[in-house]
């Protein structure tokens, strides 16, 4: 069995088993894996950027960014399509070959998803791996400037904090999670996906506009993004479902690109 498709098996496998007896009916579940990776710069389920502790001789202790909500649209009729836009911290590439993954994850963003009718839903979420996405009550639409922060204050306690910066509405929550500091990321994701059934599957991934990722911070600073950081997002037939652009010109942030083999970039 080929490695990608092993781990990604063993992956909906655990997902499975961790949430089918908490499914509420007839909703689905969400659930945003590590990255399950293909090679240093693709992966089955993330799109973005990814640092990683040994790469950058650090660990990781803040993660942060701003975007704007993309508009989610149905790329193929009659299926239930699902996507995710999130900082997180932990479940990467620990290294550049991408030899090394981590477990942990704790993160925060926003889902855009398409009903089998065509019809878009928007909400923002986080998530401590293992346990299932939680929505929280903070309105969001296509269009909305979101920006998403996550710190530790004392050592494994988090504030997550999720600002609507177009409503001027927020959310924030401070939560104990054990994480390894391995890795920080930006992403945009397919996410796993168990149904009141209890059938997993990976997205599938909607249409969706540019999605814009600036002002990003990690440990607070600039994090100096490299092109050799880039994560595209490919399905198990290695057809490509989502690219992100070369960094901004500070370096901050880029630009990702759904059902599309290049991405441009921007001034900032």
């Amino acid at each position: 069995m080929p490695k990608a498709t092993s781990l990604i098996t063993g992956a909906l496998a655990a997902a499975t088993s961790l949430l089918l007896a908490a499914a509420p009916a007839p909703q689905a579940l969400l659930y945003h894996r590590p990255i399950v990776a293909v090679n240093p710069n693709q992966s089955n389920n993330w799109s973005g950027y990814n640092q990683g502790a040994l790469e950058k001789g650090v660990q990781f202790h803040q993660v942060s960014a701003t975007w704007a909500v993309p508009t989610a649209t149905r790329h193929k009729a009659g299926e239930n399509e699902y996507s995710s836009s999130w900082v997180g911290i932990g479940g990467g590439c620990v290294d550049a070959g991408c030899t090394v993954g981590d477990t942990t994850l704790i993160q925060a963003g926003t889902e855009q998803d398409v009903s089998s009718s065509g019809t878009a839903s928007y909400s923002a979420w986080y998530e401590l791996i293992p346990a299932p996405s939680l929505s929280v009550s903070l309105p969001v639409k296509a269009g909305d400037q979101i920006h998403v922060d996550i710190r530790e204050g004392t050592p494994q306690l988090w504030t997550i904090l999720i600002q609507n910066l177009t409503t001027g509405q927020s959310f924030s929550t401070t939560v104990p999670y054990s994480s390894s500091y391995a890795t920080a990321e930006w992403i945009e994701e397919t996410p796993i996906v168990i149904d009141s059934n209890g059938n997993a599957s990976v997205g599938p991934l909607p249409k969706l506009s540019t999605v814009k990722f600036d002002t990003g911070l990690a440990n607070s600073v600039n994090p100096r993004l490299l092109a050799t950081e880039e994560i595209q997002l490919i399905d198990f037939n290695g057809q490509v479902l989502a690219t992100p652009s070369s960094p901004d010109t500070d370096t901050d942030g880029f630009n990702d690109c759904s059902y599309a083999t290049s991405c441009a970039s921007f001034t900032s």
